[in-house]
């Protein structure tokens, strides 16, 4: 297989499988941390609505949420990259970045979880999963 091609499909396959782990944990996380009373957090318009109801441990599932889809997606990509996964690893960070800033954008969350989120969960936990999977390849080799 071309390494252009191989390249593509294990970013394609760390953008899917990271986003599946973002969306699994946001969708437990009512179950593991419950709403605040009166949430409505089934539709976008009754989280917007309701956000302000919301206290900061409220925002430890979104937070790892993206920390951690941000983390499997990288490093998938990285470890099954051909050329420069350090590079593929960052770019899975900067496509979750995006979200994370129309995240941002659309819902009124508190700024300290604003700047947390984007600072701490998406191009640090990029890296991460890039060292993590070299450090997996060579003991692998």
């Amino acid at each position: 297989m071309k390494p252009f091609l191989r390249n593509s499909l294990a970013a394609l396959a760390g953008l899917i499988v990271g986003g599946i782990v973002n969306m699994g944990i946001i969708m437990i996380s009512s179950y593991i941390i419950p709403p605040p009373a009166g949430a409505d957090v089934t539709t976008m318009e009754g989280l917007q609505e309701s956000m302000h109801l919301f206290q900061p441990r409220h925002f430890l599932m979104p937070f790892l949420a993206h920390a951690l889809g941000t983390l499997i997606g990288a490093f998938l990509t990285a470890y099954f990259v051909v050329s420069e996964p350090k590079k593929w690893a960052l770019f899975i960070g900067c496509f979750f970045l995006l979200g994370g800033v129309s995240n941002v954008v659309v819902l009124p969350s508190p700024l300290w979880f604003n700047i947390v989120d984007l600072v701490g969960a998406y191009i640090p936990m990029a890296y991460l999963g890039a060292l993590l999977a070299a450090i997996i390849k060579n003991i692998d080799s």
